[in-house]
């Protein structure tokens, strides 16, 4: 049986956790606002993460990470991506701001565990912890998992593909409508990176000669090198899925 432990429920489990670099690619690991306040999420709201266990095999399969926010509703006032909700959710954790909204922040479930259907269940913990907290709303800025397939595609021209049968082309962002969530907006500038060229090359196995916009392994939009400053900035875009309210 799948069940699920916040890190405050069974802290035994977190502490066994997900290595973050069987789920995501390696530039990912080094965002400029997320290197801030990552670290800190299971020390300062230890009861918004949390794992799936399975209780037959002992196995941890797949971790989630989300916070608080304070939000009135309106699509047009949710944070301009993944960074500012980041910053937000600390921010209002640490002054006491009255929070009413939980935001996803990931969902991470290592390459050999996919295709088991545990993004549903790490949606569906997410819901649970928003209900335990007595959140009214769930939002996610969602990583599209296909975008690294499409990089030069604009974010605001890929969120709205869709099958011949009407779904969203996009497999994750797929899950959450499926779930009842709908398309809030794109995100063009979400998850920034900023970092010297010789960690992208080292991230990403290219060679940057020239200043100019690249494309590279897993990316979800080009990387713009800069040969005067020495320095690769990145933004990922990201898409804000609004969920039904949490009852």
């Amino acid at each position: 049986m799948i069940r699920m432990y916040t890190a405050v429920e069974r802290p035994d489990l977190w502490a066994r956790g997900i290595n973050s670099r069987e789920v995501w690619p390696e530039y990912n690991m080094h965002g400029n606002v997320a290197d801030v306040y990552w670290d800190h999420l299971d020390k300062e709201l230890a009861d918004f993460q949390f794992v799936l266990h399975d209780d037959e095999t002992d196995e941890v399969l797949a971790e989630g990470h989300t916070g608080p926010f304070g939000w009135d509703g309106d699509d047009s006032t949710l944070p301009a991506g993944f960074d500012p909700a980041l910053e937000l959710i600390f921010a209002e954790r640490r002054s006491g701001a009255p929070v009413n909204t939980l935001c996803a922040l990931a969902a991470e479930i290592p390459r050999g565990n996919r295709s088991r259907g545990l993004a549903a269940e790490l949606l569906a913990g997410m819901r649970t912890i928003a209900q335990r907290q007595g959140l009214t709303h769930l939002v996610a800025p969602v990583r599209p998992s296909w975008k690294e397939r499409y990089p030069l595609t604009p974010i605001e021209r890929y969120v709205q593909w869709r099958r011949e049968d009407g779904q969203l082309l996009d497999p994750w962002m797929r899950v959450h409508e499926r779930l009842g969530a709908r398309v809030a907006g794109p995100l063009p500038e979400s998850f920034g990176i900023t970092a010297p060229i010789a960690d992208w090359e080292s991230w990403t196995g290219l060679v940057f000669p020239d200043s100019g916009d690249y494309v590279f392994p897993e990316c979800l939009a080009p990387v713009s090198i800069d040969r005067e400053t020495g320095v690769g900035s990145y933004w990922e875009p990201n898409v804000w899925m609004v969920h039904p309210p949490v009852r």
